[in-house]
């Protein structure tokens, strides 16, 4: 008797790369590594680098489809306004000297030599 294995029948699933994945949705590789470092589309993370199952390249198309009168309201969001905060009272402010260049002092040093 041979032991039973638990994987027969079942397939291997192939992992896409980020660059396979680019060139089937026809987008930049950037743009998918992006997404998938906000966590905007799903991914797995293995060996150190994403990877894309069938599954998730079909599940980023279905979030980007766009059905007729699905037009949803455009939001926007006003940005806060800054106040101006009150001036205090400024104490008189003593303004800088410039200092005379060496070359300049080494060159009255010399002509008076």
């Amino acid at each position: 008797m041979t032991p039973a294995d638990p994987d027969r029948g079942r397939t291997a699933q192939v992992l896409h790369r980020p660059a396979d994945v680019a060139a089937m949705l026809r987008c930049s590789e950037w743009w998918v590594k992006e997404q998938a470092r906000k966590r905007r589309i799903p991914y797995a993370w293995i060996g150190g680098g994403y990877r894309f199952t069938d599954e998730h390249v079909a599940a980023i198309i279905r979030g980007a489809e766009v059905l007729p009168g699905d037009a949803a309201p455009v939001q926007v969001i006003a940005a806060p306004t800054r106040r101006p905060e009150p001036v205090a009272a400024v104490e008189p402010v003593t303004r800088l000297r410039a200092r005379t260049p060496r070359r300049a002092l080494r060159d009255v040093s010399q002509s008076a030599a």
